[in-house]
């Protein structure tokens, strides 16, 4: 049997499946290093509330904190995404397959 990295992987796709924090995640990506409270502020929820999402992202790898002063940034961390896509890569030629005969199936005119 292989063994996968679950525990990283599922962390990584447990953190992925709340959309806050994908939400999160995509504007890390558009605005690299941005501090906790500005990283806060479009979201309607208390700081504490993004704070726990935050731990969450972090637990898995997938944000770094960083501290300067009293200002704490958050950067995007790509190892576990990459490591999550590897996984789906795996299996993409079986949904490949599977998406290629539906369609075949549907596009396939009705015997009369």
């Amino acid at each position: 049997m292989v063994k996968y990295e679950s525990d990283e992987l599922g962390r990584t796709f447990q953190a992925l499946a709340d959309p806050t924090r994908r939400a999160i995640l995509a504007r890390l990506e558009t605005e690299p290093a941005l501090s906790v409270s500005a990283l806060a502020e479009p979201f309607p929820m208390q700081l504490n509330a993004v704070m726990k999402h935050l731990d969450v992202l972090s637990d898995a790898g997938l944000v770094a904190r960083h501290k300067s002063g009293r200002t704490v940034s958050v950067t995007l961390t790509p190892q576990p995404m990459e490591a999550a896509m590897a996984w789906l890569q795996r299996y993409e030629r079986f949904w490949t397959a599977s998406l290629d005969r539906l369609a075949a199936f549907v596009e396939t005119p009705p015997e009369a």
